[in-house]
């Protein structure tokens, strides 16, 4: 009997979409992150928003039973609630139903120490998930619009990892992203540790642009999207940790 197939689940939006003449509601997952689980040896599952009578925590619970691995993706503004902040007058378009149950599933997960990699506003969440909190517009901060050029556009940026951190031995000391964020991290969360920095043209302070949790099996976030550039290396290394796992 061959052996079953890594169920990599992907978190998705709640949209109301064009349809034909009339406009739905969907659960959607941009392409790209579906082809790179696929591409990296997992079978990629989508987890639709958590139903409005659910009680997120059982509801997140029973999802993650059914998973190998977690992959939480970008999308929207978090709301400020969430690490007690009032809402940033550029802060917009949050939706905290999906909030509340992407931070179940990541708190979940990180319970059962199931492999996770969370990508941008999901690199944003694992830090909110773990006690952290967020600046809410960077241009603020760095006085630069450069990590978000426009909405849905990506923007490359250099960025320089921490030596001997799991993010330095993926993706070298250095490399070029694809950025598309006016949010980020401020406090770091409790257990996570910065292990990639954003070069700035002026030289001043970047952008924290990866974590990782320490002691984990495998938790890394990313502030930008390897899914755009068709970088498999973060992706392979969450099924990997999985496969390591079903080996021993």
């Amino acid at each position: 009997m061959p052996p079953s197939p890594l169920r990599v689940g992907l978190t998705t939006y709640d949209l109301s979409v064009p349809w034909g003449d009339v406009h739905k509601q969907v659960a959607l997952t941009p392409m790209p992150y579906v082809a790179m689980a696929q591409r990296s040896g997992g079978l990629a599952l989508l987890i639709p928003p958590a139903p409005p009578e659910a009680v997120v925590d059982h509801w997140a619970a029973s999802t993650l039973d059914l998973l190998d691995a977690l992959v939480v993706i970008g999308g929207n503004d978090v709301d400020p609630t969430l690490y007690g902040q009032a809402a940033h007058e550029r802060t917009h378009a949050t939706a905290r139903g999906r909030d509340e149950a992407e931070l179940a599933l990541l708190r979940g997960a990180i319970e059962r120490d199931l492999p996770v990699l969370a990508i941008c506003r999901g690199h944003q969440l694992l830090n909110v998930a773990l006690g952290g909190t967020l600046h809410q517009h960077l241009p603020d901060l760095l006085g630069h619009e450069d990590h978000q050029i426009g909405s849905g556009r990506y923007s490359p940026r250099r960025v320089r990892t921490v030596p001997g951190t799991r993010t330095a031995a993926l993706h070298g000391a250095e490399l070029v992203v694809s950025c598309s964020h006016h949010q980020g991290i401020d406090q770091l969360g409790d257990g996570l540790k910065v292990t990639a920095w954003s070069v700035e043209d002026d030289g001043g302070n970047g952008v924290i642009e990866a974590v990782e949790l320490e002691g984990a099996r495998f938790c890394l976030g990313v502030q930008w999207h390897p899914e755009d550039q068709a970088d498999e290396r973060p992706f392979l290394a969450l099924v990997d940790a999985v496969a390591a796992a079903r080996r021993r």
